[in-house]
């Protein structure tokens, strides 16, 4: 939690800075650079996160094969995505221009991305701060460079480097803490080709999930750069980095919650369904009061904290926001996922609202620039964490729990004033 909130923070802080200092052409060429690195870099991911966790918790005296395994997997990973990034700047930039050289210095974060399997080592061992205060470090340094860059009047190709060198560093800071901590070294690490092909057989289906999601949640930058202008990504972005910064919220609640649901599931199903309405309650209720807080004040909100030269990003919030809703209760139908051991509804779902939302964004986006991605991301979201659960039979039940989550405020109201029976719960 620490981690999140600081991190988050810092990143706000920057970005606020930072977009001051470059201006909408300059923060949004530098945003539509990270967010194109970071869709790329979803080839090392390989779905591999929760799998390593525990197969590192179920075998602790294979963890130099599995550790080799993880590693060399999203190394190859790496490569792949890297030579598959460096032959689209090739095509789509001009070799010796500045989006070009800026593209080519963030394609760097992808080569670190391996060292992630430190992180899901210390996670097993529930170790989990060291990872965590390599993370607030490697912020801090992001932070720190960035605002010293801005106070020197450094222009955007300077920027592109403070990210290469959060992620070297936050690379760096995990092996050093793995070295201390850790008993099976480095040189120790072992690959073998059996618990490589294992390890994907198990993880392909996550892996999809985690690629269409990452899809819908920076494809809209990198279109907007494409089919209208980097200022508009740059103002857009804004926007974004807004809405996206409660999204740490219901991921904090619902991890706290998980083990109690875990252990409900298996001892009393009734109360399980009901904590679990509960808690798509609760996450609703949340996100709607943050949606129309947002709402009424984003454009002071927008010029307080970014400029005039960001106004328009008040009209993309006003939209982005309201996605906050099917976002938080989402977090909710994830852990449901893991409970009922049905991870193929999260490839689908997802990967229905990553098709629904490139298409709107081919609609939209030519007509209505960043209102319309903001429009496609709304009802993209809506349709992968909502709508598509009524067409499974497995999923309905969710659905229908969601829905009476919408219905919540009414249904406590209801409650309040109705007479008192033996049981008045909603």
């Amino acid at each position: 939690m620490g981690d999140k909130v600081i991190s988050i923070g810092l990143l706000m802080l920057t970005s606020i800075i930072v977009a001051r200092h470059l201006g909408p052409e300059g923060y949004g060429l530098l945003s539509y650079s990270v967010s194109l690195a970071t869709l790329f870099a979803i080839a090392t991911n390989m779905g591999l996160h929760g799998l390593a966790i525990r197969e590192l918790v179920r075998f602790p005296d294979k963890h130099a094969r599995m550790l080799g395994a993880i590693f060399w997997l999203k190394a190859t990973g790496a490569i792949v995505a890297l030579c598959a990034f460096f032959l689209l700047i090739f095509f789509t930039e001009t070799i010796g221009d500045t989006p070009f050289f800026i593209l080519l210095i963030v394609s760097g974060i992808i080569l670190f991305k391996p060292f992630e399997v430190i992180d899901f080592w210390f996670q097993a061992k529930v170790m989990a701060k060291y990872p965590a205060l390599s993370r607030v470090i490697a912020a801090l340094f992001f932070a720190t460079s960035s605002v010293l860059l801005a106070s020197f009047g450094a222009g955007t190709t300077s920027f592109a480097f403070t990210y290469l060198l959060q992620a070297a560093a936050l690379a760096v800071l995990l092996i050093f803490f793995y070295s201390r901590k850790s008993p099976v070294p480095l040189k120790s690490w072992t690959f073998r080709f059996s618990d490589a092909t294992v390890l994907l057989g198990q993880s392909w289906m996550i892996m999809l999930g985690a690629l269409f999601a990452m899809i819908y949640l920076k494809i809209d930058q990198v279109m907007i750069r494409w089919m209208v202008s980097v200022e508009e990504v740059g103002v857009y972005s804004v926007a974004v980095q807004l809405s996206e910064s409660w999204y740490f919220i219901p991921a904090m609640l619902v991890a706290s919650i998980f083990p109690k649901l875990i252990e409900l599931r298996q001892s009393n199903a009734l109360l399980f369904e009901k904590r679990l309405q509960q808690l798509f309650d609760l996450l609703f209720v949340i996100s709607l009061i943050l949606a129309a807080v947002i709402t009424l004040f984003a454009g002071p909100l927008v010029k307080l904290l970014y400029g005039s030269g960001f106004e328009k990003a008040a009209l993309f919030l006003t939209i982005h926001i309201w996605a906050a809703i099917f976002i938080f209760m989402r977090a909710a139908f994830s852990k449901w996922i893991l409970i009922e051991n049905v991870i193929a509804f999260s490839t689908l779902t997802q990967g229905l609202g990553a098709l629904l939302n490139v298409v709107l964004n081919f609609v939209l986006i030519p007509h209505y620039g960043g209102t319309g991605a903001a429009i496609a991301t709304l009802i993209s979201y809506a349709t992968a964490s909502y709508f598509s659960l009524i067409f499974f039979s497995k999923t309905r039940p969710v659905f229908k729990m969601m829905t009476l989550a919408l219905l919540s405020p009414f249904r406590y109201i209801y409650v309040m004033f109705r007479p008192t029976t033996q049981d008045s719960s909603p």
